[in-house]
């Protein structure tokens, strides 16, 4: 009879600082993995700490913490499978990213990553020491392989692994969604497959922390590059990967594979999920966020309807003497398709208080963007208001076009907790809209069906802050802004390369200026859902003041 070896990887959403929620989670699992006649439980990179733990995993006192809770963990399971967990390591007054196997009571080996990540996201190298390549370690049966991470995705960890013995891979990850990237990872793993000719297990760990979410979307392969079972996107599980020894070494069994999500729908799930788990994690149950009758606010409402119900969730709107009948109708509709409270507070009143308070100061000047930024700002003291009378978290509702060009007002709309669209440009806010009116998943807690009107997408976009004002007023229509601040942000391209593909050298240059002069506006913005990777923060890092300008 051949020899088998079962080895049970969680795909789990831990929180961050929570240590011993971290740990009791591991323990649940390792009783489902030895209730199924696992040899190893796998968990994720830096799992008993959470991640990213950013400067936090720095403070000393966290750090034995953790390394603490790893050690009573392998008390605490001393009898059965052996676990694989991630956490921080300080040795010899060094701070390491480090992978513990835990088995019979004891830590018996502590992997440390070898390659840093210092792109993206990712400031490993300012927190981490990187350490030499770790060899295999025994379980059972099995040498296995442990490159954590960044480490698979070079070739030398995974090579040098399997000219010490190494059997299979096993790649504990914490690596964040954005667009297309589990394309991006399989086709590495295949590389490492190919070149070493061992099997793989990646397991990538699931759920939201901060502006970041984790996809999951575990998978396996065989030597060859051959798929064998694939987790799913954005949901935590539990599975069982068997391997069978055969005439040509360890080999996976096939096991099953969960549908991927399209773009479409692994954007919106991560808001989704984002959402979710940053109002969950920071102890927040409900929302509130003002409902204009335009598409951003609606689609924004819909997302925090599918993140924690409607019932959960509510609208305000905020009518001025600009607010047109059919917005009032328009937010109506919103919330009522969505099963959400809708309240309106008119800021008429507080609107006259403010200009005669100011009256005496602005004698002789005409009213210009200072009263309209009067509007918005008194809705955001308003909606901050009712955010602390009810405990509700405030949600902002500004799409990438507008952040990029500040299209948006400091301590106005602004204001609030969390912005699950702050990354996705206006014309994809309009597509995102039309797609959720034609889908719906378990995983959503609103209703199905339209819950966007067509007129609310249809209609042009207009913020409402005087006489028959639109936004193509003051800014290039939409495709044009995005396809522009797509090369300016996501693609760092030049002056030079956007008028030679075509765009109009002086809409350019405008919306260069508004992109650097809004700068100071992001750096205060709320933190917002990252679906791409160009996302403003820790993608794209530029200075507050800055006097360049490409003349090219």
């Amino acid at each position: 009879m051949a020899e088998r070896f079962r080895l049970t990887v969680a795909q789990l959403n831990p929180t961050v600082g929570d240590l011993a929620g971290n740990a009791q989670r591991a323990r649940e699992a390792w009783q489902e993995a030895r209730a199924a006649g696992a040899q190893m439980l796998a968990l994720t990179e830096m799992f008993i700490t959470g991640y990213q733990t950013q400067d936090l995993v720095r403070k000393p006192a966290f750090a034995r913490a953790a390394m603490a809770a790893v050690e009573q963990l392998a008390r605490d399971c001393a009898e059965g499978p052996a676990i694989g967990i991630g956490g921080p390591c300080l040795k010899d007054g060094r701070l390491y990213n480090a992978y513990y196997v835990l088995e019979g009571g004891k830590v018996v080996a502590t992997v440390l990553k070898h390659h840093l990540p210092n792109t993206d996201v990712f400031d490993e190298k300012r927190i981490f020491t990187p350490s030499d390549v770790h060899g295999p370690y025994r379980v059972g049966p099995l040498r296995i392989g442990t490159p954590i991470c960044e480490d698979s995705w070079h070739p030398d960890v995974c090579e040098t692994l399997a000219e010490t013995g190494a059997e299979i891979l096993l790649v504990p990850n914490g690596s964040p969604y954005h667009r297309e990237k589990l394309e991006v990872r399989i086709n590495l793993m295949v590389a490492r497959v190919v070149e070493t000719g061992l099997p793989l297990v990646y397991l990538n760990m699931v759920g939201g922390q901060d502006d970041q979410v984790f996809d999951g979307a575990s998978f396996v392969l065989n030597p060859g590059g051959h798929l064998m079972a694939q987790l799913p996107a954005f949901t935590e599980e539990l599975r069982h990967i068997d391997f069978v020894l055969t005439d040509e070494g360890w080999r996976a069994e096939k096991g099953s594979f969960a549908p991927q999500p399209d773009l479409w729908e692994a954007d919106y799930h991560a808001m989704v999920l984002s959402l979710r788990d940053y109002l969950a994690k920071s102890g927040f149950r409900k929302v509130l966020l003002g409902l204009s009758g335009g598409i951003d606010s609606a689609i924004v409402a819909a997302i925090a309807s599918d993140a924690i119900g409607a019932e959960n969730v509510r609208c305000v709107m905020l009518p001025s003497a600009y607010t047109s009948a059919h917005s009032l109708e328009d937010a109506t509709l919103v919330a009522r398709a969505l099963g959400c409270r809708l309240d309106t507070v008119p800021i008429s009143g507080p609107q006259a208080a403010v200009g005669e308070a100011l009256a005496g100061l602005f004698a002789g000047t005409e009213a210009d963007l200072t009263e309209e930024n009067v509007q918005s700002r008194l809705r955001g003291l308003l909606l901050m208001a009712l955010s602390n009378k009810f405990g509700e978290m405030l949600l902002t509702t500004g799409n990438k076009s507008e952040v990029a060009v500040g299209y948006c007002t400091i301590y106005g709309d602004m204001n609030g907790g969390y912005n699950p669209i702050k990354d996705m440009y206006k014309t994809r806010v309009f597509e995102t809209c039309r797609w959720r009116n034609a889908t719906h998943r378990p995983w959503m807690k609103g209703p199905a069906g339209e819950v966007i009107p067509a007129r609310v997408i249809e209609k042009p976009p207009s913020a409402e802050l005087r006489p028959d004002q639109r936004d193509d007023d003051s800014l290039p229509p939409y495709e044009v802004l995005d396809a522009i601040l797509q090369g300016l942000v996501d693609r760092e391209a030049s002056m030079a390369d956007l008028v030679a593909e075509g765009h109009d050298r002086d809409t350019v240059k405008k919306v260069e200026r508004l992109l650097y002069l809004s700068e100071y506006k992001r750096f205060q913005s709320a933190p917002g859902t990252r679906l791409t990777a160009r996302a403003f923060w820790l993608d794209r890092r530029y200075p507050i003041v800055n006097r360049w300008r490409d003349e090219g």
